[in-house]
């Protein structure tokens, strides 16, 4: 099995996943090989906390262009944790 910190990447904060928030949905950025199980064991482990559901969503790279030269940003998956009523995770409270 993996190392839980090898699956978790960090946190996505931004207005979208705050709003989130308020509805006990939290995003993080995870490994592009981690599946379903392995984020929600990976969660409960790290922040003691019980996961309910896990919604994944592969993000393409844009493209982007400084001066003449065109590159792209990397791709990334990102995972929205649903987690149970009552639980909170307390990285994001604070934000």
């Amino acid at each position: 099995m993996k190392n839980p910190r090898d699956i978790i990447i960090r946190p996505l904060i931004t207005e979208k996943s705050m709003d989130l928030a308020q509805e006990n949905k939290y995003t993080f950025v995870v490994d592009k090989n981690a599946n379903k199980i392995e984020i929600k064991n990976a969660i409960e482990e790290l922040f003691k906390v019980k996961v309910e559901k896990v919604n994944t969503i592969r993000v393409k790279g844009k493209m982007k262009r400084v001066g003449r030269f065109v590159g792209r940003t990397p791709e990334y998956k990102k995972a929205i944790v649903k987690l149970r009523a009552g639980d909170k995770i307390e990285l994001f409270e604070g934000v």
